[in-house]
């Protein structure tokens, strides 16, 4: 929005996705962590992982499945992130997410979490975030801290063998569980 709290063409959009967006969504979610082209942004996971992040089998199961919203984000009609919301009791799950490399950076990862906050707390009374990242991605993991998120030091094994989430370059890896009290819920 303007500085008159117009809406402007720049600013995001929301929805949900459609099983129709699959392909794009998981371009989208390729692009932001492997290979040469997330390097262009923060979010690569190159150093670490080769081989796919995502498959569209895996993307359409979160747009189907019951509690569970895949939140598209559009700029001027073009998708240009997206996250998964999941329902789970009095928190919600926030997954899957991706901005596009080239628009890293530019604050609009920070818009796209607080809407996806203020949409659980308003849908389904969550109270709580909960995020797994992988440990190894210092980074990342700060970017969410400043964004109140928590280390909770509690960790659950990356799935070494299952080449549906990447082709692991170091044998050091697991996802650590981060939390959000949210206000208002």
């Amino acid at each position: 929005m303007d500085h008159s709290g117009t809406r402007t063409e720049a600013d995001p959009t929301f929805r949900a996705a459609e099983v129709t967006d699959v392909p794009e969504l998981v371009a989208l979610v390729e692009s932001a962590y492997r290979g040469d082209a997330s390097r262009v942004g923060w979010t690569t996971e190159a150093d670490i992982l080769d081989g796919q992040r995502t498959d569209p089998e895996g993307v359409r199961a979160v747009v189907e499945a019951p509690g569970s919203t895949l939140l598209v984000v559009e700029r001027d009609g073009r998708i240009v992130a997206c996250c998964q919301l999941e329902h789970r009791g009095e928190h919600a799950y926030f997954g899957m997410f991706a901005v596009r490399p080239e628009l890293q950076g530019a604050g609009l990862g920070k818009v796209i979490i607080a809407e996806a906050e203020r949409r659980v707390r308003a849908q389904w009374g969550a109270r709580e975030m909960h995020m797994t990242v992988i440990s190894a991605r210092e980074e990342l993991i700060a970017w969410y801290e400043r964004r109140g998120y928590r280390r909770t030091g509690k960790t659950s094994p990356f799935p070494y063998g299952d080449e549906r989430f990447g082709l692991p370059k170091r044998p050091d890896l697991e996802f650590e569980l981060l939390v959000k009290e949210l206000a208002g819920a």
